[in-house]
């Protein structure tokens, strides 16, 4: 019979291995359906949350999951499709704001389709109801202990929703 320590070994290697496969398989749906990364796919998410799907490049790179010089590889690709535009406030020149075009917005709806359709492929629809309560508790205390999210992810749902609604 496995000890418990090795059973939570089991766990975290399940928990890495499938985390990859996962993300491998979003990312392949996302660049065959729209040509995005899910970096990319994440800053035309986070352009759409913020007002007037514009923000400062500084606050962007605190909010995406990539490095901060990652956000500006990013960006540079977004700008070269046409998909968001740089914008030097005459206010300020040092700022830097980026700004979803309405191209920008229409490749996010299409691809937040496919974001929403394979989370529900991939993940989600593999969840037992009889398993759904804890596994909403035990992310939810690991999302708490290692962010600065003292309530977990539902706490900030405006800021993570995955289908962006028409602006």
């Amino acid at each position: 019979m496995p000890t418990d320590e090795h059973v939570r070994g089991r766990v975290w290697r399940n928990l890495v291995v499938s985390h990859s496969v996962i993300l491998g398989k979003m990312e392949a749906d996302l660049r065959t359906t729209t040509g995005l990364t899910l970096g990319q796919y994440d800053v035309l998410l986070r352009l759409h949350e913020a007002p007037g799907n514009t923000i400062r490049m500084g606050d962007l790179a605190e909010l995406v999951l990539v490095t901060t010089s990652g956000v500006t590889r990013v960006v540079d690709r977004l700008v070269e499709s046409g998909l968001v535009e740089r914008i030097r406030p005459d206010n300020d020149r040092r700022v830097v704001t980026v700004s979803m075009t309405p191209a920008g917005k229409k490749t996010l709806r299409t691809a937040s389709a496919i974001h929403t359709r394979g989370i529900a492929e991939y993940f989600s629809d593999l969840i037992e109801p009889e398993e759904l309560p804890a596994l909403d508790r035990f992310f939810s205390r690991l999302v708490t202990r290692h962010t600065n999210h003292s309530g977990a992810c539902e706490a900030h749902a405006e800021h993570l929703s995955i289908t962006p609604t028409n602006r």
